[in-house]
């Protein structure tokens, strides 16, 4: 029976009609003027889940079961194939090629996915701004409520927060949310209640934008230095990603599991994508096998942090695309007895291991396993690959409108009724569980309001400076090199670069201007032959996040397009150098750091924070969140791919499998780079 102790539920509502029971309000989302149980928001979600599965299709139950792309309105230049005062677009798109609708025809605009693909999980990939998003989202929300039981839609996006995340394509428009440093700079501050303020600050911009799930953030342990997809971890120490997982998750979700004013994430990538064959991302076939030397290091290192999220109640958890590798590997390791030789969405060893460390959320499958990531599984069909995936217990596959594929798994029985409907009931108890049934509008006006608050922003900031780690700071005549004080610089004349991929003249000039204006006290030159002082800037990158571009090099040169020569030639004219590395993955400071009387690190940090720390600003508190590698031998692979230093083990226990050779970077002044090291003006 329901419960009639509670108070009214907050109602939204365009299209049906609000029904009053017992004094109370519902929508009646199937419009027979009754109130079925679904509608009643006083029953438990899974109790309205499962009778809301005992009355839909099959086909209806199939369009929960992918998660696509979709643009919105306002990417689309022809107003014809737009709806809603152009805030739908409608126009088909090949991205993602439906391969039984070859002909290209309008079939698969936004309304017809909602009304007749039945599709109510998308993925936003613009940054527009907040009341943008929100009046997108409230029509895809208003067609979603016309349908026969008016299941509203739920908006996903990847992490939106961060400074340097990922993007795909930009406007002059777009407006970004409170931008605090990249993860790892989250973790250099070492500090969970920093995490949990940047994430519930965070929910607040997202669920006054409408957006109620986020692809994030990555429970991954780091333990080879040339993946690139270090920057959007956590870093190397599993008991801190523990400690940060669970901050994220409470505090985007809720402290008690998630609520009706939460942001439902999806933890990945299960079991772990840190444990990379020499860097090498599943993204490609070159790194489509985790593998684990080193007995036990999946336990010890890469599951914690995935244990940390099922108990923190993670809505939803992401396998990798990668096959965990027996040859490779020391096995057992730990659970993982059989090494099922197929991606982890296909493997059912992995995901009954998933499921056997209590996670009841559903099982979201990475974008493109059907197709250009299906590891181990690339002979079957892509309808035998669908069946496969749901078979093995992943309820939703990503960045796909293929439900044709998944109808035809099913009408072969390559998966039961009975899975079918058990995909279906954990994706609605989490629409359930959002409050989308009762209350799934939001208001655009307010959304500008919140998008980037003031309140967001001064966190944020003391979050870069938390973020910016002192690795080196010799003492110079009596006194340390850092901060370099209005005293210490009274004469003196000051030179500012930034070195990155792509750097224009704007960009450069943009950054002194803030900085100058910033310090007014301080003598600026552009010219380093007139200087005293230079402060550089190092923005290194390399690889590619779809592509191999073979084994990585990370040394700091001219490949990872930090001008090596010119900062030798700045060295031989000033006085004093002083180096500010960005870091989004473990470099080879070998080339960089003996030619800097001071060295500081930050992860994704504004240069501007890292400039104010030099300055004296503040004083720099962070500790490294990675472990830097001491030369090119120690994570050089030999002609069997063996790599000198384990692949799955983190950086700081590296040294105790490689029979007392050294791993960690160690610096002119004797300092140790391995993570958790950093220090402080003295």
């Amino acid at each position: 029976m329901p419960d009639t102790s509670h108070h009214q539920a907050p109602l939204s509502s365009r299209v049906k009609p609000i029904l009053e029971v017992d004094g109370l309000r519902f929508r009646d989302l199937d419009g027979d003027g009754e109130l079925s149980a679904f509608e009643d928001w006083r029953l438990s979600p899974a109790e309205r889940a499962a009778d809301l599965v005992s009355r839909m299709s099959p086909e209806e139950k199939i369009g929960l079961m992918v998660i696509n792309s979709r643009s919105m309105g306002i990417s689309q230049h022809d107003p014809e194939l737009t709806s809603h005062d152009g805030a739908l677009d409608e126009q088909y798109h090949a991205i993602k090629l439906d391969p039984h609708n070859t002909a290209g025809d309008p079939y698969e605009g936004t309304t017809q996915q909602i009304t007749e693909m039945h599709m109510r999980h998308f993925i936003m990939r613009e940054t527009p701004t907040g009341s943008r998003i929100a009046t997108w989202i409230n029509a895809m929300q208003e067609v979603a409520e016309s349908t026969r039981w008016g299941i509203p839609v739920i908006v996903a996006a990847n992490s939106k927060n961060e400074t340097g995340g990922f993007r795909m394509g930009a406007t002059p428009e777009d407006k970004d949310f409170a931008q605090w440093p990249g993860t790892l700079g989250l973790a250099a501050g070492g500090d969970a209640d920093l995490v949990r303020r940047f994430a519930e600050l965070s929910r607040e911009e997202w669920v006054a934008s409408g957006l109620r799930k986020g692809y994030m953030y990555m429970a991954d342990t780091v333990t080879d230095p040339r993946w690139f997809r270090s920057n959007g971890t956590f870093g190397e120490d599993p008991e801190f990603n523990a400690a940060a997982i669970d901050a994220v998750i409470r505090g985007f979700q809720g402290e008690r599991g998630l609520c009706a004013d939460g942001v439902a994430l999806t933890t990945k990538h299960f079991p772990g994508g840190g444990a990379r064959e020499n860097g090498f991302d599943p993204h490609y076939a070159e790194g489509k096998f985790n593998v684990y030397p080193t007995p036990g290091s999946l336990e010890t290192y890469h599951l914690p942090p995935f244990q940390a999220a099922i108990d923190a109640g993670t809505s939803s958890v992401m396998p990798y695309y990668a096959i965990p590798s027996k040859e490779k590997s020391a096995a057992p390791q730990g659970r993982l007895t059989e090494f099922e030789p197929v991606g982890f969405a296909f493997n059912h060893e992995i995901l009954a291991l998933l499921r056997s460390m209590g996670h009841t959320g559903y099982i979201n499958s990475d974008s493109g396993i059907l197709n250009k990531m299906a590891w181990g599984v690339e002979g079957l069909s892509v309808p035998e690959r669908a069946g496969a995936a749901i078979a093995a217990g992943t309820d939703i596959i990503a960045d796909t409108n293929d439900v044709h594929s998944i109808r035809e798994a099913f009408t072969k029985g390559l998966f039961s009724p009975a899975r079918l409907d058990e995909a279906a009931h954990g994706l609605l108890v989490e629409l359930f569980t959002l409050g989308l049934f009762e209350n799934p509008y939001v208001d655009p006006a307010h959304a500008d309001e919140v998008v980037d608050n003031a309140r967001a922003r001064a966190a944020a900031l003391e979050a870069h400076r938390r973020s910016v780690v002192l690795v080196k700071n010799p003492v110079r005549a009596g006194s340390p090199v850092l901060p370099l004080t209005p005293q210490a610089l009274q004469g003196k004349r000051v030179y500012v670069e930034l070195f990155e991929k792509d750097l224009t003249v704007a960009r450069l000039d943009a950054l002194r201007a803030s900085i100058r204006a910033d310090h007014p006290a301080a003598s600026f030159t552009t010219d380093f032959h007139d200087a005293d002082v230079a402060i550089l800037l190092p923005n290194p990158s390399t690889g590619d996040y779809f592509r191999s571009t073979g084994l990585l090099d990370l040394t700091i040169d001219e490949h990872s397009h930090v001008a090596l020569d010119k900062i030798r030639e700045i060295r031989q004219n000033v006085e004093t150098l002083v180096v500010g590395l960005n870091a989004v993955m473990s470099w080879l400071p070998g080339t960089l750091e003996p030619l800097a009387d001071a060295f500081l690190i930050g992860f994704d940090t504004r240069p501007e924070t890292v400039l104010d720390a030099v300055l004296g600003e503040f004083a720099p508190t962070g500790r490294l969140p990675l472990t830097f590698p001491i030369s090119a031998e120690a994570i050089a692979v030999d002609e069997n791919g063996i790599c000198a230093s384990p692949n799955d083990v983190p950086g700081f226990a590296k040294e105790q499998h490689m029979d007392g050779r050294p791993y960690v970077y160690v610096d002119s002044e004797g300092g140790r780079w391995s993570s958790g090291f950093g220090l402080r003006y003295l």
